[in-house]
């Protein structure tokens, strides 16, 4: 925990956020976190409940004079994702995220900081636990597993929530209002091959790409940024028809929905190559550092490792080289409803190789529901034809947009007289819960905002300072001209 952050404004939601960072909150292991959450409303007086999936509902009456005004739900998620580099030693099971002052930001040190969403639960905490704001009737909705599920979305039960108005803190640019987003669908391969011996005269060495930028594979996947897997993949097609080598186990990326910063190969060649494997290496460090020129951090770095067990066998080991280079990969295409918004991506997020074992993740996402289940099966057939399983799982709704919805009219106006500009009304390509979260109550009305939050899913996390300062102020304002 950071003093120096507790002292920065406002002070109540920096202090809840170093709070919250202190305890633990992976996806799927989220009972610290829910314990402290709980405990946090009781102590604060909080109508406080835990559904049966494990979501936190927090009930508080309005302030006095504003009884008549619509019921609004808060709603964030309480999970985070986490990445670290390799080189980082760090628990996340057991630690909390130590945070620091960088210049305008607030950084993690070493890791992913946990704004997204930790900033719209401080911000949840401050608004229940406050005893001078003024605001209707309030809600609060803290899921579990928003990171890599929406495990608390899909299982919320109809009737538990009250309010009309649903206000969704986990947006991640100050200036924009967001008003929908895109759906997912996660794509799992799996297939197995033969364990081969390694031949005779053979050398094993691992190959080591690490250091590129990653981030969300919404948010940051129009930015070009290079994707880990691909790379290794184009340089295993190059060893495997120039320098015949063998795989012996692949280890690429860690989140389905983290753009894949990392991948560590071995492999076997023939002694005699070896010198040609360093050249290469180098050669095609230099290249893709040209190529990816934001990925100024980008290593790629070969070390002789002692033989391993066994191989892929050779067919096996071709066909998923090829599959890797056929699989989309990236922005597929644009909307044409909206100037600037990603309509369909992929992204191939983890490659894994081992004891006669292999699998591919992808989360494909789309704008419609229909050219996010094209985008699926066009992955689908792609790995089938090398003969591997293909299932879909975890496919969530997209939200359309309603542009004549009641509380973005006021969102709009009172972000204007806060800030003297207009915001920026806009739908995004990552996933939020509001789709989910409409269907099981039908007519909410719903917008997205929070504070300016940069490359999230990734150790280069951070937060605005003042842009936290912004949203607090113009979350207060909305909950105090919440019609009646």
């Amino acid at each position: 925990m950071s003093q120096e952050v507790r002292n920065l404004q406002p002070s109540i939601v920096w202090n809840n956020f170093e709070d919250l960072n202190a305890v633990p909150r992976p996806s799927k292991k989220e009972e610290k976190v829910r314990a402290f959450l709980k405990e946090f409303g009781e102590k604060n007086g909080i109508e406080t409940i835990v559904d049966a999936i494990g979501n936190i509902i927090y009930r508080k009456p309005a302030s006095k004079g504003f009884e008549n005004r619509k019921g609004v739900i808060l709603q964030a998620h309480m999970d985070m994702v986490h990445q670290k580099n390799s080189d980082v030693i760090f628990d996340f099971n057991t630690q909390g995220i130590i945070s620091y002052i960088d210049g305008e930001w607030v950084k993690a040190q070493g890791t992913t900081l946990g704004s997204d969403n930790g900033m719209g639960v401080a911000a949840i905490m401050s608004v229940m636990a406050s005893k001078d704001l003024q605001h209707g009737p309030v809600e609060a909705l803290i899921t579990v597993d928003e990171e890599s599920g929406m495990t608390g979305a899909f299982n919320l039960q109809p009737g538990i929530l009250k309010g009309s108005i649903l206000l969704n803190l986990d947006s991640e640019e100050e200036d924009e209002l967001c008003v929908g987003c895109a759906g997912g669908i996660e794509v799992n391969v799996n297939a197995k091959y033969q364990e081969e011996k390694v031949p005779a005269n053979h050398s094993a060495f691992k190959l080591s790409l690490r250091g590129l930028k990653g981030g969300h594979s919404g948010v940051d996947i129009h930015l070009g940024r290079a994707n880990a897997n691909k790379l290794m993949n184009r340089f295993l097609a190059e060893i495997t028809a120039n320098l015949n080598a063998k795989i012996a186990s692949v280890e690429g990326g860690s989140l389905r929905n983290a753009i894949p910063r990392e991948s560590f190969v071995v492999i076997v060649i023939p002694v005699a190559s070896e010198k040609e494997l360093q050249q290469s290496v180098s050669s095609l460090e230099s290249a893709w550092k040209n190529e990816f020129k934001m990925e100024d951090k980008l290593s790629f770095s070969t070390e002789k490792v002692d033989l391993p067990a066994t191989i892929m066998d050779e067919k096996s080991q071709q066909n998923l080289i090829n599959a890797l280079y056929a699989c989309p990969n990236n922005v597929l295409a644009m909307s044409i409803d909206i100037k600037g918004l990603v309509d369909t991506s992929n992204n191939i997020a983890k490659v894994n190789v081992g004891k006669g074992e292999l699998s591919v993740q992808c989360l494909a996402r789309g704008n419609s529901e229909t050219g996010k289940v094209e985008l699926a099966k066009s992955i689908q057939a792609t790995f089938e034809l090398m003969g591997a399983t293909v299932k879909f799982q975890g496919s969530y709704p997209g939200w359309k947009p309603d542009m004549d919805s009641a509380i973005l009219k006021v969102a709009k106006a009172q972000y204007l007289v806060l800030n003297k500009v207009e915001p920026k009304v806009m739908a995004i390509h990552a996933g939020l819960e509001c789709g989910i979260i409409g269907k099981a109550y039908p007519g909410l009305d719903m917008i997205s905002f929070g504070p300016t939050i940069k490359y999230p899913h990734s150790p280069d996390e951070k937060v605005n300072i003042k842009s936290v300062e912004k949203f607090w102020n113009y979350l207060v304002e909305m909950l105090k001209n919440v019609p009646a």
